[in-house]
């Protein structure tokens, strides 16, 4: 009973997140696109697919992936989504230069640009983060409330981001991604900040 229950949470959670990668993958607005900028446009879209998981896996939610397993999974997939935003930025930057520099120096025109812009930044600074924890010596107290704030930055950022692009993904289905990513990351925070509060309590 609970294998089955763990095989239809993976089930569903793939049909949620592979939806608005079919509905992009069918547009006909691919048919005006050249290979690189679809490439560079599907890394973005992955990269939202990503931002669902990331929580979930940080907060050890997924079926057959305990706590400590599920964190080491995150650290790799938080690897993954810095370089898909590498490639998401790199792909545009190569189709149409002028546009990356005037997103990058905040003076483009669309405004969907400095939302991304702001959003790959504190990414950045997350993965940063988390990768010199144990460098810089970072107690759990300064480090995770710091290494959440930029997550939760980053998602605000990545969603307003994706809402405003009128492009490949369904309307409806980059809707649902967004408030999948939404609901997994605030529940995480929650949980995990609960448990933070538990466990400094028990040491007092």
């Amino acid at each position: 009973m609970i294998r089955l229950r763990g095989v239809l949470i993976w089930l569903a959670l793939f049909a949620a997140l592979s939806w608005p990668v079919a509905v992009s993958a069918t547009s006909p607005l691919l048919e005006w696109r050249g290979p690189i900028y679809i490439a560079a446009g599907f890394a973005g879209i992955l990269g939202l697919v990503v931002m669902v998981l990331q929580p979930l896996l940080a907060a050890g939610y997924l079926p057959g992936l305990p706590p400590q397993r599920g964190r080491r999974v995150h650290r790799l997939v938080g690897i993954a989504l810095v370089l898909l935003i590498i490639f998401h930025v790199g792909g545009l930057w190569i189709t149409s230069p002028p546009d990356v520099i005037d997103a990058l120096t905040f003076t483009s025109a669309t405004p969907f640009a400095a939302w991304g812009v702001i959003a790959m930044w504190t990414a950045f600074a997350a993965a940063a983060l988390a990768l010199s924890r144990k460098k810089l010596r970072l107690s759990p107290r300064l480090w995770r409330p710091g290494h959440s704030g930029l997550v939760a930055i980053t998602l605000v950022c990545t969603i307003v981001h994706a809402v405003l692009i009128e492009g490949t993904m369904g309307q409806v289905s980059k809707i649902l991604l967004c408030a999948l990513a939404v609901l997994a990351t605030g529940r995480a925070l929650l949980d995990l900040r609960a448990w933070a509060l538990l466990k400094r309590r028990r040491a007092i």
